[in-house]
């Protein structure tokens, strides 16, 4: 069941993005909620060059591994508003077109010659880049495709030519890749993996593919989760409800558009929206006049109010633990692997969705995250103490922004500490054993049947 996505809270971090960024001085209220300005961080358009913290240690410090959750780029909505004319956007790569990238010419010539690729199941069968004239629905843009160029080339001068975590001749079993068996998943990988690895050989790319949105692979069957995932659901829907500005905004654009107010509601009109609003699209127009910008910000200050509201009740935060224990139980035993000396796995990408990465932001405690925008990051980085070798360290960035003392397991940290990360048996010990605290538990088997205390 996904979740109707819903939008940022405020980000421990400046976006490069808007020159106007203020600050927000902790002791005042932080200012309001500003609809336009988080659907503009929401869409990530590519503009000028993003500063970012990935790769910052103290110089006796060795990177071992990195581990990336994306989620996919820029996509067409998923929803259509009923009786409108689709959004105009074309889906073919056009490297003459904006927002562009230099190496967008030389990534489709590639593309189309990617048999030797091992791709598991029916990923072999999805296209390898999107090629519409008319973008298909949840098809990625040429903007998502730019904004993993972007993705991949910033992270390769900081991990490749800066820290030299891969070889030039790098070996297949050195990375691990996954994605769900969405086209907008697998083509984003391929994207940020084109600019980043130090040469792109299809032979050596093995993508697995990921069934579930969770990544929980064999361990999805958690009946508390399903239950705290309906409990949040029915949150959502009350909150919903009791906004009056809301109701009287899909009543007038049900009329606009000529359906009942029910049926427009249930098209997700937002997830339409957002993407008129990412291209700079006049919103549609009937007979009866224009669905605006008026309408637009009512709804999004709605979900904004959502997310600041998910953050405090905690059923989200309790389902989240569930979902995302089985990928983080797997990110710590790949990490642990690697610092007792392993060379296998030291580069590990999971192309995923915005249900993919939202849980596992709350489950670690970043509450300050904003809701992922398109082609948002999360990285754990592992590094060697280069004067106490057996000593490992974790670092957590989102987007760029370092938020390892945001993790409910790393907080006090960096008070008691001269190193700007944090112990890795910590992050360990949350995984294997504190994240079953609040359901009275020690095992994931036994708190997904067990009620939180």
């Amino acid at each position: 069941v996904h979740l109707i996505p819903v939008n940022p809270v405020r980000e421990d971090g400046l976006n490069p993005k808007s020159r106007k960024r203020i600050m927000p001085d902790l002791l005042t209220e932080p200012p309001a909620i500003d609809p336009l300005y988080e659907a503009h961080v929401y869409c990530n358009i590519p503009t000028i060059a993003e500063r970012s913290m990935e790769g910052h240690a103290p110089h006796y410090f060795k990177l071992v591994s990195v581990q990336v959750l994306i989620r996919h780029g820029d996509r067409y909505p998923l929803y259509a508003i009923p009786k409108t004319k689709r959004p105009d956007i074309d889906c073919m790569l056009v490297p003459s077109r904006k927002p562009s990238h230099p190496q967008l010419e030389a990534f489709i010539k590639h593309m189309s010659k990617g048999s030797a690729a091992q791709m598991d199941g029916s990923l072999s069968s999805l296209p390898r880049f999107p090629s519409h004239s008319l973008c298909e629905m949840g098809e990625l843009t040429q903007t998502g495709v730019v904004q993993h160029l972007r993705n991949g080339q910033l992270l390769r001068e900081i991990y490749i030519n800066k820290h030299k975590l891969l070889p030039g001749d790098w070996a297949a079993k050195q990375l691990y890749l996954e994605t769900t068996g969405k086209s907008r998943t697998l083509q984003s990988a391929l994207a940020l993996l084109y600019t980043f690895l130090p040469d792109f050989d299809w032979k050596k790319i093995n993508m697995r593919h990921q069934w579930s949105t969770i990544f929980c692979s064999g361990s999805c069957d958690c009946p508390m989760r399903n239950h705290y995932l309906e409990e949040e659901q029915r949150r959502q829907y009350s909150l919903r409800v009791k906004n009056n500005d809301l109701e009287k905004i899909y009543v007038e654009m049900a009329k606009i558009v000529g359906i009942p107010t029910r049926q427009l509601r249930a098209s997700n009109p937002i997830d339409s929206l957002l993407c008129y609003f990412c291209h700079n699209v006049s919103f549609p127009c009937t007979k009866t006049g224009c669905i605006g910008m008026e309408h637009f910000k009512v709804i999004k200050r709605h979900q904004l109010e959502d997310e600041r509201e998910r953050q405090e009740k905690k059923l989200y935060f309790l389902y989240a633990l569930l979902a995302t224990h089985p990928l983080l139980n797997q990110t710590v035993s790949r990490l642990q692997r690697i610092a007792e000396g392993k060379k296998e796995e030291v580069f590990v990408l999971y192309s995923a969705h915005d249900v993919t990465l939202s849980p596992v932001l709350s489950a670690l405690g970043i509450t300050e995250a904003r809701f992922p925008r398109f082609a948002a990051r999360l990285v754990f980085e592992l590094w060697q103490d280069g004067k106490r070798p057996k000593e490992h360290f974790i670092r957590i960035l989102y987007n760029g922004a370092d938020v390892t003392f945001q993790t409910s397991f790393c907080k006090g940290h960096y008070k008691r500490s001269s190193k700007p990360m944090c112990p890795l048996e910590k992050f360990v010990n949350f995984v294997k054993r504190d994240m079953f605290l609040i359901f009275n538990s020690t095992s994931y088997y036994d708190a997904c049947r067990r009620r939180a205390l």
